[in-house]
């Protein structure tokens, strides 16, 4: 213990005697240019340090202190990038939960010190997940590239590969879902030669072949019946082309597709007519109370000439959980034909107030569509707004809510145009939506090195927990429970 107690000292000594002092800094009139952007921005009290270095300007050195308005303070410089201490980190929000940190920071140039206006970090009372599950994916579209579904801590840098494409070559992994973020029960489709649906409850792993005759395809886009007995699929025929105009790069689209549902105890697929109709039927979410069904739908339109004319509307259709019916009428709580936009990627919130989407200009796929933005649909009284707190004047697409419905992940391209990356933003009782902030890395160049995009972001309460020999194993065995379909 007492040699512990003199090594910290000794650390903190060796800190600070390493730091200049900022002798009469020329005080500037603006707050710094950080990169990333963590200026006044809102963040859960386990978060990982938002390590930082400036974007704009070259300098000798940074110096900066960041102040708890409770209790606390921590003193850094750097001659590239300023990286808090975890546990000094840990401890300062901690002991500022539900307030602000001040943050000042001042850089040499050529000898001479100046300061920035301070900033402020907001501590918030909100608790958040343990962590965040994505796919990362290098830039390709014909072949699949090395690919992995990977967890990462929230309150750490710590990120491990849930399973990756390498384990059998030639397949995709993707959609992987988890019900209310509980990753004891999870989703995993496979894609290639030996590609399968993985089911995974309560560490109990069973590969399924669910593509049946009744259906136009495997299913995809799942999304848990909160009682873990259903999953929602859709089963679509997706094809895609290349555009030739500048700014658009890739169109995915659907020449079918239905909306079905999984029943885990009697292992079948059931629908109605209302999902199987001539229209687009895709993107199936339960409600949080598993009353309802939302989907979103499209008029059927000719691919080659009125691609930009498939315009989604938010739908939804009730289910009765305990007899695995559905309602004879289907809700347009959003008309493509109103707004003349289209709708992908519906998440209701936890809570059952809001419901987060997706709109562009058209199509399903808006991972590609510059234009795409969040908007958010307050349950309560159908009001629909943009989130302009968190969009940008590029692609923001895929999102998911927190357990507690107080904070939303998001992907967008704001970065360079070409990447997606993950952000984080909170939203209170009241439905404020706070700045969002870039998922911390150790070194904040991180981003600019990296070959892969993140997607399909997912919040998990725990550790994912895939035993990827038995997984392998099971996938080259090729040995398939079917599903089937209940007509």
């Amino acid at each position: 213990m007492k040699h512990s107690i003199l090594y910290f000292l000794y650390f903190v000594f060796l800190l600070s005697a390493c730091n200049e002092p900022v002798q009469s800094p020329v005080m500037v009139n603006a707050k710094p240019l950080l990169y990333p952007d963590y200026t006044d921005v809102t963040v859960p009290a386990t978060i990982a340090p938002l390590n930082f270095t400036l974007a704009a300007e070259k300098f000798d050195r940074i110096d900066v202190v960041v102040t708890g308005s409770q209790k606390g303070k921590l003193h850094l410089q750097s001659k590239e990038v300023i990286q808090f201490p975890l546990q000094d980190w840990k401890k300062l929000l901690a002991d500022n939960k539900a307030s602000d940190l001040k943050v000042v920071v001042s850089v040499k140039q050529q000898g001479k010190w100046k300061q920035y206006q301070p900033f402020a970090v907001h501590v918030s009372g909100y608790p958040i997940d343990y962590g965040l599950v994505y796919r990362l994916i290098a830039p390709g579209y014909e072949v699949y590239s090395k690919m992995g579904i990977y967890q990462r801590d929230l309150s750490s840098f710590e990120q491990k590969a849930i399973v990756e494409n390498t384990l059998v070559p030639g397949t995709c992994v993707n959609c992987h879902a988890f019900n209310r973020n509980n990753p004891a029960q999870m989703n995993l489709h496979v894609r290639g030669a030996n590609g399968a649906t993985m089911l995974q409850v309560n560490g109990k792993m069973e590969l399924y072949n669910t593509k049946t005759d009744s259906t136009i395809s495997p299913c995809v886009y799942p999304y848990w019946h909160p009682s873990g007995q259903y999953i929602a699929y859709s089963v679509n025929q997706t094809r895609q082309a290349f555009h030739v105009v500048k700014h658009e790069r890739i169109e995915v689209f659907d020449q079918a597709s239905d909306v079905v549902v999984y029943d885990l105890r009697n292992n079948r697929l059931i629908s109605c007519p209302q999902l199987k109709t001539e229209a687009f039927e895709t993107f199936p979410v339960f409600s949080p109370d598993g009353k309802s069904l939302y989907f979103c739908s499209s008029k059927q339109q000719d691919i080659q000439s009125n691609y930009k004319r498939i315009k989604y509307s938010l739908c939804r259709i009730a289910f009765d959980a305990k007899t695995a019916t559905f309602g004879n009428k289907v809700d347009t709580l959003i008309s493509a034909a109103k707004t003349g936009k289209s709708i992908s990627f519906p998440r209701p919130s936890f809570d059952g107030n809001y419901l987060m989407y997706t709109q562009s200009d058209y199509g399903n796929f808006s991972i590609w569509h510059r234009e795409a933005d969040l908007y958010l649909l307050k349950l309560a009284d159908g009001t629909s707004r943009p989130l302009t707190e968190v969009n940008s004047n590029n692609t923001e697409s895929f999102h998911d809510w927190s357990s507690n419905s107080h904070w939303f992940v998001f992907s967008s391209r704001r970065g360079d145009g070409l990447y997606t990356r993950l952000y984080i933003a909170s939203i209170d009782g009241q439905g404020r939506v706070s700045k969002p902030f870039l998922l911390p890395q150790k070194d904040p160049r991180f981003y600019d090195a990296t070959l892969f995009s993140y997607n399909i972001p997912e919040f998990v309460t725990a550790p994912v927990k895939v035993n990827a020999n038995e997984l392998e194993k099971k996938l080259l065995q090729k040995d398939r429970k079917k599903m089937y379909y209940a007509h």
